[in-house]
């Protein structure tokens, strides 16, 4: 026992002596000194604000710690930038971790804004004269709008009001709350002294205005039901009254009462007459034209019966329309026309059929005598030919003459001619009519356009493009003025001619495909792609949309005098229920033109509303899938634009786009 308690202090005694070792400095100690603690001093981005997609470069200043910023877990060192492009705004979070100890960390945050966007920034008009005004007008997003020169604040949709005295071209810019920007511009053109003047006489009173200028063929071999929603909202739109049925040369194949056709032609099974009567005429609210089969009996071998078309006004009554109109056959002049009498196409032979107590007119008016009987015309104004022939032997048995007219001629087409010489050449056929009924005794038989287009058959591009537009505006002026009393185009719905027309680089025109027919069939009608959804209007179409303003019962036509530029500007104008009406026209294809409007008489005005549709608009339609020259795809068969310009000095002046067509409405 005492051995071990020497031991024991022997080890004391030891531990002792190397703790003062240990205490002199002789030795290591088993105590650790710790670590300095991390610290950040500053964790900041470079840009605090940026547009969706811009990069922004985050930067920590820190110490003693291994750095990671987070969303990301990207690595950091002090001093050295980090770049990010959040989508979204976001906060980054430093965290510094010491080797040990506890982490610190600090944040900043990255606010993420939208891109500013620029849809549209135009000038209307695009040409004015000295001392006149525009309007520009940016349709915008996500920024704000400042228009240059002149530092003028713009919200997107709403015009400024801008009248330079030089041609300027104004810049929108727009700007996020980033700083982005982006711009587009407008060319507005300040012109001299206005060359051309129209002159309106408001005391002059020409021929009555009649609504039913706006009409439409159809035929049988278009499924009326199945289409029926497309075909009423097309004419409700574009303001069509009045319809003719059952469509061109098959009027001479067609048997009503069993919806067929001889010589192996077709009929749609949809196509019965009630059929068109309660999904077409009656919905559409539509005055109905028949053309009654001279061509073919009912069983295909022999010529018409008048007794057949008694029986379809007897029908038509009885389903609750009373047809304004019956032609006797269609272009019966024509070598072309299905004929089964003795000797076809024979005007001695259809004059004598039209008369007489069983001919086609006692038969057709003893079943609806409120339904006016009308014989086929060319104005061909020969001795012996159709028209002499036809006026002189059916005299007393007719109460209208029903003419077609198509100036072009199938791979000759020519825009220049559509565009400033067909419409007046029109005029002048309906003033040779109006010869030979006054020869015959009857001066003041109404005249009906039955059928009207550009080429006789097969129509390319041109048929689609602005060019036929202008065609079938100055068409409806000029049958306004010539006291024309009813006009059905050809044709409304389903007759699309694909690629198979001209469509040479000759004419002018983006799309690849011509069509008889003014509005789309729609994807049904796979030959015409690029006509949009149906019921899609044409440049065609929208001349009628636009003349159904000026085309108001009860009003008056009246005189409208060009002054100047006699080639290019075309006028038309009549009383209107808001003032007065005008229908102007520049049938130039690249210089504007400025006009100046004379109301005699008349010095001011509470309001003028221009609506216009131009080349500048065709040309913006491009193809819904978004090729040129609508890449986008946004303006697939763009409408008119409507100007409302307020109350003004008179005479007013005007800038007629190139290749435009306008409605200027006066109070």
């Amino acid at each position: 026992m005492k051995r071990l308690l020497v031991l024991t202090q022997l080890a004391m005694t030891l531990s002792l002596g190397l703790a003062g070792l240990t205490g002199c400095g002789g030795g290591s100690s088993s105590t650790q000194t710790p670590s300095s603690p991390s610290s950040i001093t500053s964790f900041t981005a470079n840009r605090t604000s940026i547009t969706d997609g811009s990069p922004a470069a985050l930067t920590g200043v820190f110490a003693n710690g291994t750095g990671v910023i987070t969303p990301g877990n990207l690595p950091a060192n002090s001093g050295v930038a980090v770049t990010v492009s959040p989508t979204t705004t976001a906060t980054y979070t430093l965290t510094v971790t010491p080797t040990s100890g506890t982490a610190v960390t600090a944040t900043a945050t990255i606010t993420v804004n939208p891109a500013p966007t620029i849809t549209s920034f135009v000038a209307i008009p695009t040409t004015i004269t000295t001392g006149s005004s525009a309007t520009l007008t940016g349709v915008f997003a996500n920024g704000t709008g400042v228009i240059t020169p002149g530092s003028l604040t713009d919200t997107s949709g709403v015009g400024v009001t801008v009248s330079p005295t030089a041609t300027t071209t104004y810049t929108l810019t727009v700007t996020n709350a980033s700083g982005t920007a982006v711009t587009a511009t407008a060319p507005l053109t300040v012109a001299g002294t206005v060359a051309t003047s129209v002159t309106v006489d408001l005391a002059s009173s020409g021929p009555a205005v009649t609504d039913k200028l706006l009409g439409m063929n159809m035929a049988v071999w278009y499924d009326l039901v199945s289409n029926q929603t497309g075909i009423v909202d097309a004419f409700q739109a574009a303001g069509i009254t009045q319809v003719r049925w059952p469509g061109g040369s098959d009027s001479d194949l067609y048997h009503w009462a069993t919806n067929s056709e001889c010589d192996g032609g077709y009929a749609d099974a949809n196509d019965t007459f009630s059929n068109f009567v309660n999904d077409m005429a009656v919905p559409a609210n539509l005055d109905v034209a028949l053309t009654a089969n001279y061509g073919s009996n009912g069983t295909c071998n022999g010529g018409g019966e008048p007794s057949e078309a008694a029986a379809w006004v007897t029908a038509a009554l009885a389903d609750g329309i009373t047809p304004s109109h019956m032609t006797v056959g269609n272009e019966e002049y024509g070598s072309w026309e299905y004929d089964l009498h003795s000797t076809p196409n024979d005007p001695t032979i259809y004059a004598a059929a039209v008369v007489g107590t069983t001919g086609y007119y006692q038969s057709i008016k003893t079943a609806s005598p409120n339904t006016l009987v009308g014989v086929d015309v060319d104005a061909d104004n020969t001795t012996d030919g159709w028209d002499n022939t036809v006026l002189a032997n059916a005299r007393g048995s007719y109460d209208f003459v029903e003419y077609h007219y198509y100036p072009e001629t199938p791979g000759e087409e020519s825009d220049t001619f559509l565009v400033q010489q067909a419409a007046q050449e029109l005029t002048t056929n309906i003033n040779t009519l109006r010869s030979e009924l006054t020869k015959w005794g009857n001066p003041g038989t109404p005249i009906y356009v039955g059928e009207i287009g550009g080429p006789y058959s097969n129509p390319g591009k041109q048929s689609w493009s602005i060019i036929q537009g202008l065609y079938a505006g100055q068409v409806l002026g000029e049958m306004m003025n010539d006291g024309v009393s009813r006009l059905t185009w050809w044709i409304g719905f389903g007759n699309c001619n694909g690629s198979n027309g001209n469509d040479s680089t000759s004419l002018y025109g983006w799309q690849d495909f011509g069509a008889y027919n003014v509005f789309s069939d729609g994807p049904s009608d796979s030959t015409c792609p690029g006509a949009g959804p149906i019921g899609t209007m044409s440049p065609t179409a929208r001349a009628f949309q636009l003349f159904s303003q000026m085309a108001v019962n009860g009003q008056t036509v009246l005189t409208a005098t060009v002054a100047g530029d006699t080639t290019d500007v075309r006028a038309y104008a009549a009383t209107n229920p808001n003032g007065t009406a005008l229908l102007l026209f520049n049938d130039n294809e690249t210089t504007p033109q400025q006009v100046m409007v004379t109301l005699s008489g008349k010095s001011s005005s509470s309001s003028v509303n221009v609506t216009t549709y131009d080349k500048a608009i065709y040309d913006l339609s491009g193809s819904p899938t978004g090729t040129p020259p609508d890449p986008a795809g946004t303006s697939t068969w763009a409408p008119p634009i409507t100007t409302s310009m307020g109350a003004q000095t008179l005479p007013l002046t005007l800038t007629l786009t190139p290749w435009s067509m306008n409605v200027v409405i006066i109070q």
